[in-house]
């Protein structure tokens, strides 16, 4: 029985180094934006209230669950609401300055990437914004108590930067794979980010008690580990991966070339019905995989987590997650994409109104159990609807308009994080909590409900018509070459 996931691939060298760039930018995924960044901007750069110690003491047993409110004195009541409000302003803070950097790269990346496209610097600049943000995950570490300025000052250049990459990544997908192993190579590059993102957990989780680096206070050092994880990580894709192969475009202006490809796109899209309808359903859904990813930790510590339980718990969540994505690559080609998304979005949707339910039960504070079996949900929702979605997006679209659509996939995908995490910060900040999770589960039911309307066979069929029209094209334009 062959155990070498690369086996049969005619590039493993080639598969290997594109999948350990997933493998090291895990460490802004999983350190800086879900566990550790976020919490500490929202609990240590947003200051809580300066509370007596005993009070201090009383908030974080109800906070944990092992007090009631109802039971608590006058004063200990007052200091619970200010830690509460705090505790939101802190969440809104880096729901603006995270989702306000998502933002800025739905506007940056489709002409970067089209400009990389024309320049054929694609690797060049896959390199550059790697190490740019590696570098910039180093010096978050500089950022202490009330410094929320210089958050986001080194913050937002450096998602930017990590985000356009991501895209330039996915770009290689078609260039390391063929049309009967995207699903296997995007499953595969998938499964490594979990692989990675697991070995993190285990070195953050065991610094952490070996060091006592429990508190968000302490955690500066981590920023600086989660930099040098990945600069050290993308050497590979440095190395073995292949340079563009397209030729130069020798335009006058590049960047008018690029801002004509980028409308050239999205015109070429509605040329593709159902690659348009999948487009949309995936941007509703993704406001809830973007949220989740963003705020996975700070919806953990509303429900009483310690901060070693909100390690344990992104951990159970990487570990369910990587097994879906693992698994995904075994069957998703023979149900196909689509029956793959419905089925993981139903998870979705199971695993988020449980999440409402429980903070209907235990407003304030309860058994953490619940969590923990919710987590399994999320973990393997979050790993199978990636790489799923990403597959579907790869039947949908013409061979010769790979790059071109992953693009538009991914800046959908962005903007996705944008809008999601923004109105999930403001529901939680003037709603509350229990309608903010209602408003995650609303976007699940509502992105299952578009998809329902993707027709997939229509969609392959269509992707097939205009590979045969382009091939026609070509071979008309060779045979006029030829004849002259």
């Amino acid at each position: 029985m062959k155990i070498n996931p690369f086996h049969g691939l005619p590039n493993p060298r080639e598969v290997w180094a594109w999948g350990m760039f997933d493998l090291a930018n895990q460490s802004f995924t999983l350190l800086i934006i879900t566990l550790l960044f976020s919490m500490y901007v929202s609990r240590v750069v947003v200051p809580p209230p300066v509370l007596d110690p005993a009070v201090a003491q009383a908030v974080q047993a109800i906070e944990t669950g092992q007090a009631t409110l109802a039971e608590a004195t006058p004063a200990v009541r007052d200091a619970y609401g200010r830690v509460q409000e705090a505790q939101r302003r802190g969440k809104f803070t880096w729901s603006l300055i995270h989702g306000g950097s998502m933002f800025v790269v739905v506007v940056l990346s489709p002409f970067i990437g089209a400009w990389g496209d024309v320049r054929a610097r694609r690797k060049f600049l896959l390199m550059a914004t790697g190490i740019a943000s590696g570098v910039l995950t180093c010096s978050l570490g500089l950022v202490g108590p009330g410094m929320v300025i210089l958050a986001a000052a080194l913050y937002i250049p450096a998602n930017i930067c990590y985000q356009v990459g991501e895209n330039f990544l996915a770009s290689f997908l078609p260039d390391v794979s063929t049309r009967r192993t995207i699903g296997r190579i995007s499953a595969l590059g998938w499964t490594m980010g979990y692989v990675g993102a697991l070995l993190l957990l285990m070195i953050v989780f065991g610094v952490m008690l070996a060091m006592g680096l429990k508190d968000p206070e302490t955690w500066r050092p981590f920023f600086v580990f989660a930099g040098v994880w990945f600069l050290m990580g993308i050497i590979p894709a440095g190395l073995y991966l292949r340079r563009d192969q397209q030729p130069v475009v020798r335009a006058s202006d590049p960047w008018r070339e690029a801002v004509v490809r980028v409308r050239t796109s999205l015109a070429g899209a509605g040329q593709f019905g159902e690659l348009r309808r999948f487009l949309i359903a995936f941007l509703v859904y993704a406001f809830g995989v973007q949220t989740i990813i963003g705020f996975a930790s700070i919806i953990a510590r509303d429900f009483g987590f310690t901060d070693i339980d909100l390690v344990l718990f992104v951990g159970q969540i990487t570990i369910t997650a990587g097994v879906a994505a693992l698994a995904t690559s075994t069957f998703q080609d023979r149900v196909g994409a689509k029956s793959t998304v419905i089925i993981y979005l139903m998870v979705w949707v199971v695993s988020c109104l449980a999440m409402v339910g429980i903070a209907i039960i235990w407003p304030h504070g309860g058994p953490k159990w619940p969590l923990w079996v919710v987590g399994n949900g999320l973990g393997f929702a979050l790993g199978g609807i990636g790489t799923s979605s990403r597959s579907m997006v790869g039947r949908l679209t013409p061979s010769h308009r790979t790059a071109e659509f992953f693009g538009l996939w991914g800046m959908v995908y962005k903007l996705a994080g944008g809008v999601g995490i923004v109105s999930f910060g403001l529901a939680t900040r003037y709603l509350g909590e229990v309608w903010s999770l209602m408003l995650l589960t609303t976007f699940f039911v509502a992105g299952l409900l578009l998809v329902l309307r993707v027709g997939e066979t229509a969609g392959v069929r269509q992707a097939r018509r205009a590979e045969r029209l382009h091939a026609l094209a070509v071979a008309r334009a060779s045979s006029g070459t030829a004849a002259l």
